[in-house]
């Protein structure tokens, strides 16, 4: 069934024997696809600046649900949220599209699924985008991450694994970390979509210390109430974010952390070495201080793998694509027209 939200986009389900995919979907059904891939701990509509802008650029632009988000396929293990099972649902998203290929653009978690398309199904990809998160990090694994930290700003002996702690606590503690999500999904989200500081820039993140406070939330059972910050998301979005993960809970979203080994395997089986020869953008947050590639050595791996890479730097915190859309939306249209992209597409 497919019905009319805001801006002219539309609701849609893919199911087939393996998952249920929900997308949001934007533009005429025959033109060219660009699929958005949202991270942790959002759904399609972190998307929602973006897919009646490129809509109106002429393309069929969509958004998905991941798997243990919103309205798709909900799993209750954790090696059901491997990279290699959330790509192959992307492969059957494009497949039901009747497209050979799509541009594909992610965000946090979304990120290492773009690049995995982009690396194991080249043959499925026109181009590959990512905001914040470089190619060859998460997709690695956790030991992949640690070996890149800065370690001017998190010295080893007080900080073992840089801004990943938090990684660790979810291996450690994964029961006590979901919980104390699960018992304010409002609040959580009030808590993590602020927009960047500049004031803490050079300084450790918050993540790199949940271990030694024992949690997300310094020792309180649930996220504290924080005032909504504005500029990132309203209270309409607030109220959808907070009710889909109320309905599903944080099971899912943080069992996207308890697959690194599975990922790093599933990594050394990209084609061609896991070398990406078509276009490549990475737009960086220059005030998300956990992704921070501005000073640290992060974004190495991506710059040694990616042969026709782009790069952009925008004065923004984590959640880029909602904090400055116009600014990730001009920058995804320089590079798509520079690269030729549009050319080939139009």
């Amino acid at each position: 069934m497919t019905t009319i939200t805001s801006a002219g986009i539309t609701e849609h389900y893919l199911e087939t024997a393996r998952h249920k995919t929900y997308y949001l979907a934007a533009g005429a059904a025959n033109s060219p696809p660009i699929i958005f891939i949202h991270g942790w701990p959002e759904c399609s509509l972190s998307w929602r600046h973006q897919l009646p802008f490129f809509a109106a650029m002429g393309f069929r632009a969509i958004a998905p649900d991941m798997r243990g988000y919103g309205n798709s396929s909900v799993y209750k293990d954790h090696d059901s949220y491997r990279q290699e099972l959330i790509v192959a649902d992307m492969i059957e998203l494009i497949d039901s599209l009747g497209e050979e290929k799509a541009i594909w653009v992610g965000h946090d978690w979304g990120s290492p699924v773009a690049w995995n398309i982009a690396s194991h199904h080249p043959e499925r990809c026109h181009a590959v985008a990512s905001l914040c998160v470089p190619y060859a990090t998460v997709e690695r694994g956790i030991d992949a991450l640690v070996d890149l930290v800065d370690r001017t700003i998190y010295p080893r002996d007080q900080f073992p694994v840089g801004q990943w702690d938090y990684m660790r606590f979810y291996e450690e503690s994964f029961a006590k970390a979901t919980a104390e999500m699960d018992a304010n999904p409002s609040n959580v989200i009030k808590l993590l979509f602020q927009k960047g500081s500049a004031s803490e820039y050079g300084l450790p993140a918050f993540t790199a210390f949940v271990r030694e406070n024992d949690g997300w939330f310094q020792g309180l059972t649930e996220a504290p109430d924080v005032p909504l910050d504005e500029d990132v998301i309203t209270a309409t979005d607030l109220t959808v974010y907070a009710n889909a993960l109320t309905k599903n809970g944080f099971f899912g979203p943080n069992s996207w952390y308890m697959n690194h080994s599975a990922n790093a395997d599933y990594y050394k089986t990209a084609k061609n070495n896991g070398i990406i020869d078509m276009p490549a953008l990475f737009i960086a947050a220059k005030y998300d201080h956990v992704c921070e590639t501005v000073n640290s050595r992060l974004g190495e791996p991506m710059r040694g793998k990616c042969r026709n890479l782009s790069e952009a730097l925008l004065e923004t915190g984590h959640w880029m694509a909602q904090e400055k859309p116009k600014d990730v939306n001009r920058e995804l249209v320089k590079w798509l027209a520079t690269r030729g992209i549009l050319d080939k597409l139009f």
